[in-house]
């Protein structure tokens, strides 16, 4: 037996881009299916979900789903910083709750949600663009025909990469995580770790969700390091280095692992009839490997732009290319200011930690949050480089001046 359907727009993959773009598609009144793998929407969680108030704001995102953040500590291997604000101005999703409200208000719009369904090829036309995708759920085939695909099936590229669009991304992080009950930890402070005993091209993480829960983890670069971040996580919580010894007794709930790319904005993203979002498009910010952010305001913009195209009955790639100038307009330059920072911070030693530790010490709450966000607009970076005569700091504007 075999099932087949007729949808304006298939959206492969559930995750906060999927459920965003198929939000906002049906939102402009146009037929959606959105196909989820795995059991459940969010079954398996594989990120910690740091993100921005000013964001959640803008997104709705109810209070029920994340934990405000207002005091932002660092640890390198001698040196030890915190840069406080008096409101919170970050917070730490729960990822699980998060995606799942996405995914509610989408249904609320007229989605139709499919899980448990694995989207193995594509259909082609006879000039082999995408007319739709096919599959298995329950062990029956099941195909799904569009005129429009949206990717969002994240790091494994599933769509794309079957099409013969893309390759495996050669540069990514892996990150390890535990969501644990501690004994003692301050609700308002997330905790970043730097220095090769953490982790050598990467960083360890100390994320409150209230109630005494945290997440602990650590990301490795690859292919930089060859360590494995599991292993890694495991040897600093037995060696309870640095903040992690202020934590008291660590005792695990769930484990998260997961995969992001780190290849910068090297994808084209729009194709006859298919667009990528999300981890598939490559839209991460390389300095704290976070992306949801980016997953839910260009998964939006993609399920509008997919709409209006489809509305119009012209659904190829210049009909699509709306949605990439969109986000290349918005984030093409920071994202790549921001990795050629990551590039200077992955060759760091110890000791270069230490000091780089001390410029960031010198930034004011407001400056330390457009770095770490990447929000590197050069009226950001002359304002900062003019408040700042320490050398150390207009050496950091001049290295992401020159990424501009």
């Amino acid at each position: 037996m075999s099932e087949e359907y007729n949808y304006d727009l298939v959206v492969v993959g559930g995750g906060p881009a999927g459920s965003s773009a198929a939000f906002a598609a049906a939102k402009n009144g146009i037929k959606v299916a959105l196909i989820e793998k795995e059991n459940s929407i969010a079954e398996t969680v594989r990120t910690s979900g740091v993100t921005w108030i000013k964001s959640i704001k803008e997104f709705e995102i109810p209070e029920n789903c994340y934990h405000p953040i207002k005091n932002f500590s660092f640890a390198s291997p001698n040196n030890e910083v915190t840069i406080s604000d008096s409101i919170p101005t970050a917070a730490v999703l729960d990822v699980r709750k998060t995606y799942r409200w996405l995914s509610e208000e989408a249904k609320k719009l007229g989605v139709d949600i499919f899980v448990k369904t694995n989207i193995n090829d594509v259909i082609k036309d006879e000039e082999q663009n995408i007319i739709g995708v096919k599959g298995t759920r329950a062990e029956e085939k099941i195909t799904f025909n569009s005129k429009v695909v949206i990717d969002a099936t994240g790091f494994t590229s599933t769509i794309s990469k079957t099409m013969g669009y893309v390759t495996q991304w050669e540069r990514f992080g892996a990150g390890a995580e535990y969501e644990a009950e501690v004994e003692n930890i301050d609700p308002d402070t997330w905790w970043l770790m730097v220095g090769q005993e953490y982790t050598p091209a990467g960083y360890a993480w100390i994320f409150p969700l209230g109630n005494n829960i945290v997440r602990i983890g650590v990301g490795v670069g690859k292919p930089e390091s060859n360590i494995d971040p599991t292993q890694r996580l495991k040897e600093i919580i037995e060696k309870k280095l640095g903040p992690i010894k202020k934590l008291g007794k660590i005792t695990p709930i769930e484990f998260h692992y997961g995969l992001i790319p780190n290849d910068g904005l090297s994808r084209k993203t729009v194709y006859n009839n298919l667009i990528l979002v999300g981890d598939t498009a490559g839209q991460a910010n390389p300095l704290v490997l976070e992306g949801i952010r980016y997953a839910i305001k260009f998964g939006r913009v993609a399920g509008e732009v997919a709409a209006k195209a489809i509305k119009n009955e012209k659904t190829d790639e210049k009909a699509l290319y709306p949605y990439e100038e969109n986000w290349r307009n918005a984030i093409e330059s920071k994202i790549n200011s921001a990795g050629k920072v990551q590039d200077r911070w992955i060759k760091l030693s110890d000791e270069e930690w230490d000091k780089e530790l001390d410029i960031i010490k010198e930034l004011k709450t407001e400056e330390f949050l457009d770095f770490i966000k990447a929000d590197f607009g050069l009226s950001n970076m002359v304002k900062l480089a003019m408040s700042h005569p320490k050398l150390a700091v207009r050496q950091l504007f001049n290295l992401v001046k020159s990424k501009q």
